[in-house]
């Protein structure tokens, strides 16, 4: 029976609060180990040296549980942005987490890797004084250009088929090449994050993953149907190029001529575009 007016509103909003609380509560299931030692964290009378140990454990951890569920949880995002709202919950959480696991877990690897040197540079250039305390800003504007792409490092696993250091960069390429949409990626993101530790923690459990992902996605798909766009022209130009050129051959042929294909007037040679395809 399909609801319309203000009970049909009132359907949707409920049904998608239950699609969103879903894969999150999944999401925090598969990451459990991470979250547990982000416990201690939040606990009265911590000393320095727990955090250190917190963060470390957790970056540990990270690779292994929270990266593949988290490309998980994108992956049913991906299907609601592109439209496929209905798809099986469970089983498409389950099975991204299952096809997706090996890439996700070494990209955590590489970013935990990044953000291990990041994290000594910024402490290195934190006790220095003058031009070389200055460079600690750079090192933390590096941190969160490094932050942005890890979204994008998210979307494009679950979206094309690529080698995983093919994934992270050109997740670095498309935040630097795409700053205002992953500016406002970040940022809307940001207030998701602050709103559901500072404000309304019952976010954390049920809501504050799944909005991320669908945020996080739902901005590279903006960025991602641009490239296409521009791919597309370009195909279709090198097309009309290639028309020209044979015209002009059989122009030269008529003539009693046979140009170089370098001299031919509006010449210019086949681009590789690097077809791209979407996972099933």
């Amino acid at each position: 029976m399909e609801f319309r007016g203000v009970m049909g509103g009132f359907y949707r909003i409920s049904e998608w609060i239950m699609r969103l609380s879903v894969i999150n509560v999944l999401w925090v299931i598969c990451s459990i180990p991470f979250f547990l030692a982000a416990i201690p964290m939040f606990m009265p009378n911590i000393t320095e040296g727990d955090i250190y140990f917190a963060f470390l454990l957790m970056g540990v951890l990270a690779p292994f549980t929270l990266f593949p569920a988290t490309a998980a949880m994108f992956t049913v995002a991906r299907k609601w942005v592109t439209g496929d709202e209905d798809v099986p919950l469970f089983k498409t959480f389950f099975r991204g987490y299952k096809s997706n696991y090996v890439q996700a877990m070494l990209g955590g690897l590489l970013y935990l890797v990044f953000a291990a040197v990041l994290v000594a540079n910024f402490r290195f250039y934190g006790n220095q004084a003058g031009m070389f305390g200055i460079l600690r800003f750079l090192v933390l504007s590096i941190s969160v250009l490094l932050i942005i792409s890890m979204f994008h490092f998210f979307s494009i696993l679950t979206h094309l088929h690529m080698k995983t250091l093919q994934i992270v960069k050109n997740a670095v390429l498309i935040t630097i090449g795409s700053p205002i949409r992953s500016l406002s990626m970040i940022v809307v993101n940001g207030i998701i994050f602050y709103v559901s530790f500072f404000m309304f923690t019952f976010l954390i459990p049920f809501f504050m993953g799944s909005l991320i992902a669908v945020t996080s996605f739902w901005h590279f798909n903006q960025i991602f149907g641009k490239l296409q766009d521009k791919q597309q022209a370009l195909l279709a130009k090198d097309q009309e190029d290639g028309e020209r050129d044979e015209l002009d051959e059989q122009e030269a042929a008529l003539a009693g001529e046979t140009p170089k294909r370098d001299e031919a007037p509006g010449y210019a040679p086949q681009q590789d575009t690097g077809d791209k395809t979407d996972k099933v």
